[in-house]
């Protein structure tokens, strides 16, 4: 089994689109694929198709009443079991602290429960800031997937990423395995190439070779609440996040 977070501290770099896609291909090549949506936005909920629900039917019960998680997986259309968020979420700081027990409580739950089996994916979509949330999947992942579109402030978010990572190693005991991938990537633009170039010289080896294009077909799936593969499957975007799990399998990055 593999656990999967994606997070960078910067919105708009198409975490939320990564984690949709990126747990659609585990689904299409065969994996029981779940997902957890950890940001109190709660869009990949929504573009999973998942009605609004409240507090109680959404990962915030398990924070706050420990409610079991395998009680609060949603279906979808996909095949993907999804977890919901709420905007209840943006209080999980405030109301339960910092402690270890609780920026441990996600993963302590995922293996208590048995959620997951032998070949099967969770992809754990975060919010974009470090906090109690994140602090949960960070501590509950196997690795980590940083997107960094192509513009400057989204590298400095990855940069702060990799500080808090630094941060958190004598916690974690390892060092969390990463990739950085590039999103929105436009070949015409000189500022996308800088960024790789960037990217490449400060995490040389972490960097994925498949870069996810700006593309039609990516943006219109959120508004009809499909994955880019229900949505357009001989598309760019479609191609393109294929070929994003083809080498996160080849590498052994993902189980």
């Amino acid at each position: 089994m593999t656990i999967i977070a994606i997070f960078n501290q910067k919105g708009g770099v198409g975490k939320t689109t990564t984690s949709l896609n990126l747990a659609a291909a585990l689904a299409r090549a065969g994996r029981k694929t779940l997902c957890i949506d950890l940001d109190p936005q709660a869009q990949l909920s929504e573009i999973s198709g998942i009605p609004p629900c409240g507090s109680e039917e959404s990962i915030f019960a398990f924070f706050q009443k420990n409610t079991p998680l395998a009680t609060l997986l949603q279906p979808t259309e996909s095949g993907i079991g999804v977890i919901p968020a709420h905007i209840e979420l943006a209080k999980v700081d405030t109301l339960f602290g910092k402690g270890y027990n609780i920026v441990n409580k996600l993963n302590a739950g995922i293996h208590a429960e048995g959620l997951l089996a032998p070949g099967d994916a969770l992809v754990i979509d975060c919010c974009p800031l470090i906090g109690v949330l994140s602090l949960n999947a960070l501590f509950a992942c196997d690795c980590l997937i940083v997107p960094v579109s192509a513009d400057y402030l989204s590298l400095k978010g990855a940069l702060r990423v990799e500080k808090a990572l630094k941060a958190l190693e004598h916690v974690l005991k390892q060092r969390l395995p990463r990739r950085y991938l590039l999103t929105r990537f436009d070949t015409r633009r000189r500022m996308a190439w800088e960024i790789v170039r960037q990217l490449e010289d400060r995490f040389s080896g972490e960097v994925c070779q498949t870069r996810i294009a700006e593309n039609v077909s990516l943006a219109e799936s959120p508004a009809l609440n499909k994955d880019v593969f229900a949505h357009a499957p001989t598309s760019r975007g479609a191609q393109d996040y294929e070929a994003l799990l083809a080498e996160l399998l080849d590498e052994g990055f993902i189980e």
